[in-house]
């Protein structure tokens, strides 16, 4: 059995503040306000999972948790934590960590393909309103019914000017496509491909089971997803991470509530997964959220206000950690009401007040017990991280990426027939049909002019053979015969 998974102490008893790992697949939520320490709590949960055999996936925001991969040591806070702790046994030690990048750059490359990606949350990556949507949907299900893989952008492009090219041919079948739509869609596509889009669609597709690896050791692998470039593209971020939670749920088996999760999964800045999400969208994400914890698939999201979680969502979370939130505004002050009524009560614990007092490194926690109900919050000290603070250097991080397991396989991009390819032949075999078309009527046309010219000559020279038999056609023939031959008039008298 694992043990407990030990993540900070109660300040007034010092009493362990555990995750059990039969409940970890219970999600969690990490909030506070900037600065406030969530981060460490992240790093702190990441490690516990991974000394347990807990596969993790996280992304780096900041570009400051690369240091994962490295034993961590001794600075004068984490020397006055552990004595405010009481903990002698603590040891530094780094995680077994893979790095990833949809850039290709920081990361081994992560690609997923167009078709797998779905018209609903491409339509969300591409803000495309419903009637958009509805022509995005048209064009996937043509593809699909003509055999076509949409693997990559150029497909996708190729497939939508086919689908309005072709617009009255499939209106029977499929229904009206919108050329307005068409161009919409085109354009949002364009502007994806300037924001990095162009680099995550395509093959070698991301294997989820590449994530679920362990290290030498043993322990969980921790993999991490550099975001601090992709955070500037805010949808591609939000969509990409929703499709691994979809992927992970379509593909995973069914395991009930397993000793210890087979995948933890962090979503850091959270609140980009819910802004201006349509209703179809929030019903799948609360769907995924509430079904994916049978898979083994613990979710904890990361987000400066609990009020950015939906309350379909919030209320899946179990296991709680609050770090200080501020009330300068009155969202802020209803957002900390909101995070105190959320916590079962603790007699000697103000939370409504305790929020806004708790330092950096503090937090109200509160995890699942051993039925699944939440113990009552505690004001607690978060146990500083075992690995190190400061980002690897460019040097070490490229080490680590070179030695992982999976090095050499998601760099080698694969462009194999697809729509696009397809499509191409399909309009180079009509423009030589049409070609030699073209070609088989100008023959035509020279052949039937040949024989004009035929038929002509052959009436000439019958009317010549009857015009001899008379004065006036011996007459009629010299002057014709002379222009020809351009003899004098007195040599055609002769011959006569």
């Amino acid at each position: 059995m694992n043990q407990p998974l030990i993540i900070a102490k109660s300040n007034a008893d010092l009493a362990d503040l555990e995750i059990l790992p039969r409940m970890a697949n219970r999600h969690g939520l990490i909030a506070g306000a900037t600065g406030t320490g969530k981060t460490v709590s992240l790093r702190v949960m990441a490690e516990r999972f991974s000394a347990i055999g807990v596969p993790v996936f996280m992304a780096d925001v900041k570009g400051d948790i690369s240091g994962m991969a490295k034993a961590g040591s001794e600075n004068p806070k984490i020397t006055e934590r552990l004595k405010a702790l009481a903990s002698p046994d603590f040891a530094f030690q780094g995680c077994p960590v893979t790095f990833w990048d949809l850039f290709g750059q920081a990361g081994h490359p992560v690609r997923t393909t167009i078709s797998d990606m779905g018209p609903l949350l491409l339509s969300r990556m591409l803000n495309l309103n419903d009637t958009q949507e509805g022509v995005l949907s048209m064009t996937f299900r043509i593809a699909d019914d003509n055999g076509m893989l949409l693997l990559d952008l150029k497909d996708l492009r190729s497939m939508l000017q086919y689908v309005g090219d072709n617009a009255v041919d499939f209106k029977t079948r499929y229904g009206n496509v919108s050329a307005a739509s068409i161009g919409a869609i085109q354009r949002g596509l364009l502007e994806l491909e300037t924001q990095g889009g162009a680099h995550f669609f395509g093959e070698p597709a991301l294997d989820l089971d590449d994530l679920m690896q362990t290290g030498a050791d043993g322990r969980g692998m921790v993999n991490i997803l550099a975001a601090d470039k992709l955070i500037m593209s805010p949808k591609l971020y939000a969509t990409f991470l929703l499709w691994m939670l979809s992927e992970l749920y379509e593909r995973m088996p069914e395991v009930g509530d397993p000793e210890k999760p087979k995948l933890v999964f962090f979503f850091d800045e959270a609140h980009l997964l819910f802004e201006d999400a349509p209703d179809a969208l929030l019903s799948k994400i609360e769907q995924v959220v509430r079904l994916i914890r049978s898979k083994g698939v613990g979710v904890y999201f990361c987000s400066q206000n609990p009020l950015d979680i939906p309350d379909k969502v919030l209320g899946q979370l179990g296991h709680r950690v609050q770090h200080a939130l501020r009330a300068f505004t009155p969202r802020d002050q209803k957002a900390v009401k909101a995070a105190a009524t959320t916590f079962r009560i603790n007699p000697d614990v103000d939370v409504e007040k305790v929020i806004m007092e708790l330092a950096v490194g503090e937090a109200l926690v509160s995890f699942l017990d051993e039925k699944g109900t939440p113990r009552i919050v505690q004001r607690a000290l978060i146990y500083p991280p075992e690995s190190q603070l400061p980002p690897l250097a460019d040097d070490e991080r490229r080490k680590v990426i070179t030695q992982s397991l999976v090095a050499g396989h998601y760099e080698k991009e694969v462009d194999r027939a697809s729509a696009f390819e397809m499509l191409k032949a399909r309009a180079e075999q009509q423009a030589q049909a049409a070609h030699q078309e073209q070609q088989q009527a100008a023959e035509a046309k020279a052949e039937s002019a040949g024989s004009g010219r035929m038929g002509f000559a052959e009436s000439f020279g019958k009317s010549v053979v009857r015009a001899a038999g008379s004065q006036i056609g011996r007459s009629l023939i010299r002057g014709v015969m002379g222009s020809i031959f351009g003899g004098g008039g007195s040599r055609k008298k002769s011959l006569w």
